[in-house]
């Protein structure tokens, strides 16, 4: 017996896909280890169009004008394939090292911020700190 299972439909954005997941896909279509269509398959990912314009957007590639036929490569397009992974390798350096920069701005920031509500409101924010007694606890340690 037969269990039918249903295939659950649910929409998704571009923003529901994480920039390395999006140049991962991307640097795999590229070196020619997937297809478009096998991507989309492989990754759960709806549409083609979705992989088309990630390989535009992040791509090294003229995917508009590729052509359908496989033909050994010679020693040249070898070498011009391997530049076109340096240069997506160096595009993902350089988004990694944008994000770390920026994380770091915020963090700064973000301190900064929590030293200035510490002080407009003389209050402790951080949470790394030994809490004091109260005053009940002092009294009873001072009986003991």
């Amino acid at each position: 017996m037969k269990t039918s299972e249903k295939t659950v439909y649910v929409k998704r954005t571009q923003k529901d896909y994480s920039i390395s997941f999006k140049l991962q896909v991307v640097q795999e279509i590229e070196f020619g280890r997937l297809s478009r269509t096998e991507a989309c398959h492989k990754y759960g990912i709806q549409a083609k169009s979705t992989v088309r314009e990630w390989l535009r957007k992040y791509g090294t590639f003229d995917w508009e004008n590729q052509s359908n036929t496989t033909v050994s490569k010679t020693p040249e397009q070898r070498i011009l394939e391997l530049e076109a992974q340096v240069k997506l390798l160096e595009k993902q350096k350089a988004r990694a090292e944008h994000l770390a920069e920026r994380a770091d701005k915020k963090v700064i920031i973000f301190d900064m911020l929590v030293d200035m509500a510490e002080k407009e409101y003389d209050i402790e924010i951080r949470k790394n700190y030994k809490p004091e007694l109260s005053t009940a606890s002092k009294k009873n340690t001072k009986k003991h």
